[in-house]
This record gives C-alpha cells, structure tokens and sequence, in this order.
C-alpha cells in the first residue's frame, strides 16, 4: 500500500506523528507532500497534489490534515475524482469507506489528540467499501463531476 500525506502548518505535527506511525509501526510506503514546518502555509497548496496523486492512481490513499479539518476537506475535494471525508473518529472513518469509498481521510490536527488520530488512520485503511446500494451513489457523485 501507498500512501500520500499533506498537511497545513496547524498540523504539521500530527502530519509528522502519522507519517511515522504508518511507515515505522506499520511498514506502509508514505509519500510526503508536506508541509515541512510548523512556520504558516496556504492548505490549497498542499490539498491540490495530494488530490492528483490519489486520482492519478499514483497512490492507494491520501492523508490530508489541517487545524479543522475544514479547509482541507473543501480544498482536496476540488479535485475531480476525490472523494475526501473529513473523520474525526473511527466510526466516520468506517463509513466514509464503506459507504462513500472515501479515498482522501481528512483529519483535524487541533481537535484529535494522535492516539484517536491513529485508530481513526487504522479504521480507514482497513476498511473496504460495501458497493452494493452505495455504488450507484458514488455513479452519481462522478455524474456531477462530469457535468461541471
């Protein structure tokens, strides 16, 4: 598995505590896209590759992280075939997997502490989607892109 990871300024350290959980305790391949500091930077600048490598199927997933969560969420899922969602918990992160085939987890580096952060990731990844009734949803979601 691949996965791409971005982050804003607010939450460069969980960025940073993810990236190491996922390749260290997990020996998943991570792609940094940054950012590299805790010194201020724009979200889009760092939503937008994220989006193109998981669209482009340079990578399984993406991990895209900012204070909220909010501008991240918005920024990423300008990115036509993105289905970014925002997760706070595990169980958003089960069903916007099983449900929505989520390929963007959102996660909010000011409100989750890294240990809910990491259950959160874990649920997400280990997740598939159901298909079934959902699939059609996702169908019309890419519909929508298509037209605008």
């Amino acid at each position: 598995m691949k996965i791409a990871i971005a982050s804003d300024h607010a939450a460069y350290e969980m960025k940073e505590t993810i990236k190491n959980y996922l390749k260290i305790e997990k020996g998943i391949d991570v792609i940094d896209l940054g950012a590299n500091s805790s010194e201020s930077v724009d979200y889009p600048d760092y939503a937008e590759p994220l989006g193109l490598m998981v669209t482009s199927k340079e990578v399984d997933f993406g991990i895209a992280l900012c204070g909220t969560g909010i501008g991240m969420s918005i920024a990423v899922n300008k990115v036509k075939g993105v289905r970014g969602a925002l997760c706070l918990y595990p169980t958003m992160a089960e069903f916007a997997r099983k449900h929505n085939d989520a390929n963007v987890l959102v996660l909010a580096g000011r409100l989750m502490g890294s240990d809910l952060a990491k259950l959160t990731v874990d649920t997400f990844l280990n997740t598939d989607f159901d298909g079934g009734r959902h699939k059609k949803r996702i169908e019309k979601i890419a519909r929508i892109e298509k037209q605008n």
